[in-house]
């Protein structure tokens, strides 16, 4: 689990999906369906602002009784965004996952906005780091049984 952020990216090959803060919820809400992804950057004037994922139309719109269509995004999105840089590690985000209760993290480069992991990419990754090292026993403990 000791793979940066960078090699999550590298293998990603989806974009950056965002929206401006005076969009409707409603707009934001039909992007994630079209994108399948479950939660938007909020950008304003090239800086990320905030995100709006699907958990908080749930809870600040519906269970609010709120009209998607004239709620703008700003009204609920998320402004103190956690981010995470390419040089941190799979387990340092998953940590700040699972510890924030979250489910994405953008990915910033100063202050550039240079993608956006999910728990998905997160979880993965660590699939796939175990599989290589059950390969890499595998063939270390029968290369070591041909050897006597």
């Amino acid at each position: 689990m000791s793979d940066t952020i960078t090699s999550i990216l590298d293998k990603k090959n989806g974009g950056i999906w965002s929206i401006s803060p005076d969009a409707s919820v409603y707009d934001a809400i039909a992007m994630m369906a079209d994108r399948r992804v479950g939660a938007l950057l909020v950008m304003s004037g090239g800086e990320l602002v905030g995100i709006i994922s699907e958990r908080d139309y749930a809870r600040k719109v519906v269970l609010a009784g709120k009209s998607s269509k004239d709620t703008p995004v700003e009204a609920i999105m998320t402004r103190d965004v956690l981010a995470v840089t390419p040089e941190h590690t799979v387990e340092d985000c998953m940590m700040i996952i699972t510890e924030n209760r979250i489910r994405h993290l953008p990915v910033l480069r100063g202050r550039q906005v240079i993608g956006v992991i999910s728990i998905g990419d997160l979880v993965r990754s660590i699939i796939s780091a175990q599989a290589d090292t059950i390969d890499h026993l595998h063939t270390y403990i029968h290369g070591a049984a041909m050897v006597k």
